[in-house]
């Protein structure tokens, strides 16, 4: 009996933690949900959690330079295309990707990974689907939060800090 009541306090925790980490809303880098239909008809969603500044600098403490980033936190960021499209005129078919970058000065590189039910840390490049080398640019505005915005036009943005890149579904 002793023995069953240890195992059954013990599988009573367990299981609390398991739908405790199932809110994902109360994580410190929060979920967010890009879903927009272009003017072309292609539905693009996107899957990525938030992170925050927080005083660090862009490029150096937080998403390096050179460096493979999993573009947001927690998770792999999912890009998903409902048509066969292009993305700044390279070829990408309909499905599902995982969204890494390499931010760099003045031009950074989407990567778009067949591997993207995972944890965001995890890359291998032998998952790539297809790379993008796009404009970075100086943001106007400062922004906390990491974000990722589409436009009717297919124009997906992704702002954090002082810096902006972009690329083009059609």
């Amino acid at each position: 009996m002793k023995n069953f009541f240890v195992l059954f306090t013990v599988l009573c925790f367990t299981a609390l933690g398991a739908c405790a980490q199932q809110d994902k809303s109360k994580r410190p880098s929060p979920p967010a949900n890009v879903n927009v239909e272009t003017s072309s008809g292609v539905t693009i969603t996107i899957d990525y959690s938030r992170p925050s500044v927080k005083g660090r600098t862009v490029g150096k403490d937080i998403a390096p330079i050179g460096e493979v980033w999993r573009t947001g936190a927690n998770e792999t960021t999912t890009f998903e295309i409902s048509k066969d499209v292009t993305i700044d005129g390279k070829a990408l078919k309909k499905g599902k990707y995982g969204l890494h970058s390499i931010p760099g000065e003045g031009t950074s590189t989407i990567i778009f990974s067949k591997d993207w039910d995972q944890w965001g840390t995890k890359y291998d490049e032998k998952a790539d689907v297809l790379r993008v080398d796009v404009p970075t640019v100086e943001n106007s505005e400062f922004v906390e939060q990491f974000t990722i915005t589409v436009d009717k036009e297919g124009l997906v943005q992704l702002l954090w800090g002082n810096y902006k890149a972009y690329f083009t579904v059609k």
